[in-house]
């Protein structure tokens, strides 16, 4: 009878709050994690200046462009270090504590290892919302901001990836209309705007055909939100179905085009237009309700980056449940095997996701697998062995 309830008490200690343990766990925790999170931030600013100091200095374009470019790096930088900086933390945390016989003793006691690790698991559950918070409000404006200063300076961006107050061209998912913008700024108003309507008609064959219908060049075109589009000295062509020949141009001061006719809006063809990886899991959302009619394999490709942006700030409190049977595993072996153990599930984990994210970009994998399925499938992997461990 006695023995029941002592380990009744046992049980009710291991779940209540125990202000002087789960204090000196954070302790210990947040020292390392301040640590290597502030050498990490300034390992990869570092890198950063190595990488693009030169151009600035080629373009001799004053040092407050240049400390502007590499302060709006660090949030995407400190999104992919996040999760590293989690795992080493509570890896070495973990296994100090386990050098030292705290661990030993604190199962003497009647506390398991996984009660022991509840405040770290609490703590890399913030990490994640802040992580999460930066890939959805912080790095999309950071990243473009980044690409327009280097655009400033004269510095092509490759990939395209952005391409504000330039030349865009502009389809549409159900190929119906296309837009040719001479200088696609930020708000309503474009300039140098060139939209080509298209038919589909039945051809001799059978088959069903997409013809040229309609042609508008106009020298400027503002959008007016929930009505349409209004192009100013504006020339329009028309194409006789009768031998597919334009009809003589029209030139209007002014014309207009409700949203009935041209429902794109410059938010939709920004988004279009802007890698989906700059994007935030709202708008690439947002983009997909907003064309029902995409391509499939453009959709897989936005769903996919979509899954993707959701799983992925879940990494952070991933690595603290991977951390804890690491951790019990290599207490013997001391510190430096943990880290090493740490940086391989890490290092595991980043190369099957881009092996996932890669077959659900090319449609290999439905894109609710390539997104989730790596980061699901190795949470459940270290929550049963932290359960196990415990």
């Amino acid at each position: 009878m006695e023995q029941q309830q002592t380990k009744q008490t046992a049980a009710r200690r291991t779940f209540l709050w125990m202000p002087k343990l789960d204090l000196y766990v954070v302790r210990e925790f947040m020292i390392p994690f301040s640590v290597l999170l502030f050498a990490f931030t300034l390992l990869f600013l570092i890198g950063d200046v190595f990488n693009d100091v030169d151009k600035f200095i080629e373009k001799d374009t004053g040092t407050g462009l240049a400390i502007r470019y590499f302060m709006m790096k660090m949030p995407g930088n400190l999104l992919f270090v996040m999760p590293i900086t989690v795992l080493l933390s509570c890896m070495y945390t973990l296994a100090n504590m386990g050098r030292r016989l705290e661990i030993t003793a604190m199962r003497a006691s009647g506390i398991s290892l996984f009660r022991c690790s509840v405040p770290i698991f609490v703590i890399a559950f913030l990490v994640m919302l802040v992580n999460f918070w930066f890939s959805e409000a912080i790095v999309p404006n950071c990243t473009m901001e980044t690409t327009r200063i280097m655009r400033s300076i004269g510095e092509d961006d490759d990939d395209n990836t952005y391409r504000k107050n330039k030349s865009v061209q502009y389809q549409t998912a159900d190929n119906m209309r296309s837009w040719m913008f001479g200088n696609f700024t930020e708000d309503n108003t474009q300039f140098n705007v060139r939209l080509k309507f298209f038919r589909e008609e039945k051809a001799p064959d059978g088959s069903i055909q997409r013809v040229q219908d309609r042609v508008l060049n106009a020298k400027k075109a503002e959008y007016i939100a929930g009505k349409g589009w209004k192009f100013y000295e504006c020339s329009e062509k028309t194409v006789l179905q009768e031998n597919g020949l334009f009809n003589l141009p029209k030139q209007h001061d002014e014309l207009f085009v409700s949203s009935k006719d041209i429902p794109e809006t410059p938010d939709m063809i920004e988004t279009a237009i802007t890698n989906p990886e700059m994007l935030s899991s709202i708008e690439i959302y947002q983009f997909l309700e907003q064309n029902p009619d995409l391509p499939k394999p453009i959709r897989a490709l936005y769903q996919t980056y979509l899954y993707r942006h959701l799983a992925f700030p879940w990494a952070c409190f991933l690595c603290a449940f991977l951390a804890l049977p690491l951790a019990a595993k290599n207490q013997r072996s001391g510190i430096f095997t943990s880290i090493m153990s740490a940086v391989g599930v890490i290092v595991a984990y980043q190369v099957i996701s881009d092996v996932f994210i890669m077959l659900g970009k090319s449609g290999q994998l439905p894109p609710v697998i390539a997104g989730l399925l790596p980061t699901v499938v190795f949470a459940a992997y270290g929550i049963i062995l932290a359960r196990k461990s415990g």
